[in-house]
């Protein structure tokens, strides 16, 4: 075998075991998969982080506090508002994802 084939049979060698491991074919050997719970955690997490701070915000404009701005308050109830949405669109595709993948005939 020559020097070229060598290295051409290595990279896939590396290639399927980088698939196998579940990580993308153009990740370098050795690279971690991204974990998706992790990433699904830290999602729910920022945004119900949103939600608490629109809540605090909308009680401070209520209480009477001067230094909180009303547009600021509409503004951030609406985006926790519309990231809740987001999330929850996101749910209901991956709940009919995995519906349809366990409906498969194997």
């Amino acid at each position: 075998m020559s020097n070229m084939q060598i290295s051409q049979v290595l990279a896939e060698m590396r290639a399927l075991q980088a698939r196998a491991e579940g990580a993308p074919p153009e990740a370098p050997p050795g690279a971690q998969p991204s974990d998706f719970a992790n990433l699904l955690k830290n999602t729910v997490d920022h945004i119900a982080s949103m939600q608490n701070q629109a809540s605090a915000m909308s009680d401070a404009y209520e209480a009477g506090d001067k230094s909180v701005d009303l547009t600021k308050v509409m503004i951030e109830v609406q985006k926790a508002s519309l990231a809740f949405r987001a999330m929850t669109e996101v749910r209901n595709k991956l709940i009919d994802a995995y519906t349809q993948v366990m409906g498969m005939s194997v």
